[in-house]
């Protein structure tokens, strides 16, 4: 178990620097532990991770290891969205992978615990957990508890929803300074099963984390010691040899897959998962986009938290969490017990007590909110490729809808439009160029989606983009259309009046017009180019498509 720098003379000199950290002769001859935390005073969901991260290193400590806490950046998608800023998010998960791999691989860790919480930091930790291989485990910051207001229980996504009430003359501006100071109440991802949430509940369903990560909130001192656990943990785990390929395996993907579609997580899961596979090295043919379709027609709907439904993230914590999720999966059949966890125990022995403690928020297997998953792929001549929809968080009256696009070719002209009432009941908003190319970096899109709902066209308006959109949306909202404009996608092709044909039942989307014609518009039509410079300009010469997982160019 020891680490490499106590190896005779030949370290004399790197063990000189661990000395002037001030490091003893008995911990130079200790596994490293690199602890690689994400911690900033810029995002409720990482302000703590400070205490996640020492409590960790207790663990660690008390197992017989050396931790050591190094960074990771982050991005805070709501504090960026609606605003240039949300065009680095996506691409601040390659970064966060890479300085992943060059921390341990500099400082030759003997394992690992990935500290982090929101949106894209969890995705690019899973990336460059699977690059290194070296033994490790996951610990969530963990969520924030919902807010209230005069009764009403808020999330984010409340909030974003009140702006476009306030914006449609629904509320008043008192009213809408009343959700500000009331939506988010404490630090944690984001009250709702929004990306941050969801990714951390497949971590567990990945079993690279521990039971609870993806539901004890963070203010509970059950996440202290769920750290604690999880330091105790990757040391079990550097002594027994457990490394990520032995627990983020095929099988572990799929099961991924189900507990997302049983839950409803965010459309952003799909991108990730994605993402995840094409560092595991797993072909298209195996695992794609539509992959996520042959689960969904599986497993059922248990789950409904917000923004589909009125319960929260603590509340499933309450029902049992993950693993009663997972338990009741296990038993029908629809999730892999024999999968491999970091704790050394099969996913069948981990939840093998595990049981749902509210039926209402986790619902049986024969009473599901639907016999189909919270997840739909849609494809047509509109998306050959796909696109990708929060079936669980639609209106029923949206899943089939037929309606003239709007056009516009940025986020910030279909807000206007929205914002100023020129989006009528029946209008198909299609919001094109910001992909990832065309972005570039595939913002999200939760202002024109909560707009849209918050001025009570929830059940009227459909938007489609090649963006993506928050875990926070609700509503007809279709994303991660592809091909994408700028890569010369039909979306590119598509004029205002063009009649789109939604049919998120039976997985469609399309354009009606011939082929003929498509193919016409398609053979003249130009794709936009937005100016742009630093790192986004490297990123989109590398970044390949959303189907793909938005994973850049492996190949030089």
């Amino acid at each position: 178990m020891n680490n490499i720098f106590s190896e005779g003379t030949a370290m004399s000199s790197q063990r000189s620097l661990m000395r002037a950290l001030g490091w003893t002769d008995d911990e130079m001859k200790k596994p490293i532990v690199g602890i690689i935390c994400a911690q900033s005073e810029i995002i409720p969901g990482h302000m703590y991770l400070d205490k996640i991260a020492e409590a960790v290193k207790e663990g660690v400590t008390a197992a017989g290891g050396k931790a050591v806490i190094v960074p990771s950046i982050g991005v805070c998608d709501g504090i960026a969205m609606g605003h240039a800023g949300m065009r680095y998010s996506l691409p601040s998960r390659e970064v966060i992978a890479d300085s992943a791999e060059i921390l341990a691989r500099a400082h030759a860790f003997s394992g690992i615990v990935f500290v982090g919480n929101c949106d894209k930091i969890i995705p690019g930790m899973l990336m460059a957990a699977v690059r290194l291989n070296l033994p490790c485990a996951f610990v969530s910051g963990g969520p924030m508890l919902a807010g209230k207001m005069h009764g009403r229980r808020l999330s984010l996504s409340s909030m974003f929803e009140a702006v476009g009430a306030y914006n449609a003359g629904r509320i008043d501006e008192a009213e809408l300074h009343e959700y500000e100071c009331s939506s988010c109440p404490t630090c944690g991802s984001c009250s709702g099963m929004f990306t941050a949430n969801s990714l951390n509940c497949l971590t567990e369903a990945l079993g690279i984390s521990l039971p609870g990560n993806g539901t004890i909130p963070m203010v509970y001192s059950r996440r202290i010691m769920l750290a604690k656990e999880t330091g105790k943990a990757v040391m079990n785990a550097i002594e027994k040899n457990i490394r990520p390929s032995d627990v983020l395996t095929p099988k572990a993907l799929r099961n991924a897959v189900a507990v997302d579609n049983a839950i409803g997580a965010s459309t952003n899961s799909v991108l990730h998962l994605l993402a995840l596979a094409s560092e595991m090295g797993i072909s298209e043919k195996d695992f794609s986009v539509f992959t996520f379709n042959e689960v969904s027609e599986k497993v059922p709907h248990l789950c409904k938290l917000a923004p589909a439904g009125e319960h929260y993230i603590e509340d499933l914590n309450e029902a049992g969490g993950i693993s009663a999720v997972i338990k009741q999966l296990e038993d029908a059949g629809l999730f892999d017990g024999s999968a491999m966890t970091v704790s050394g125990v099969t996913q069948a022995e981990r939840v093998k007590n595990a049981r749902v403690l509210d039926k209402e928020i986790i619902r049986p297997m024969d009473a599901p909110y639907s016999k189909t998953g919270g997840l739909a792929i849609l494809k047509g001549n509109l998306a050959q490729e796909g696109a990708v929809v929060k079936k669980g968080a639609v209106d029923p009256a949206m899943l089939k809808h037929s309606g003239p696009a709007r056009i516009f070719d940025s986020e910030e002209a279909a807000m206007e439009a929205i914002s100023t009432g020129r989006i009528v009941k029946g209008d198909v908003v299609v919001i094109r160029y910001e992909g990832p190319k065309g972005g570039p970096g595939m913002r999200e899109m939760l202002s024109p989606t909560s707009a849209i709902v918050g001025a009570g066209l929830g059940a009227d308006v459909a938007l489609i983009t090649d963006g993506r959109f928050s875990g926070a949306t609700r509503g007809a909202a279709i994303g991660h259309v592809c091909p994408e404009a700028a890569a010369g996608g039909a979306i590119g092709a598509v004029r205002d009046g063009d009649i789109i044909d939604i049919d998120i039942e039976n997985c469609s989307l399309n354009l009606r017009i011939s082929d003929r014609e498509l193919k016409e518009r398609l053979a003249a039509f130009k794709p936009l180019e937005k100016p742009v410079d630093g790192y986004l300009k490297r990123y989109r010469a590398q970044v390949t498509s959303a189907s793909r997982g938005a994973t850049l160019f492996t190949k030089f």
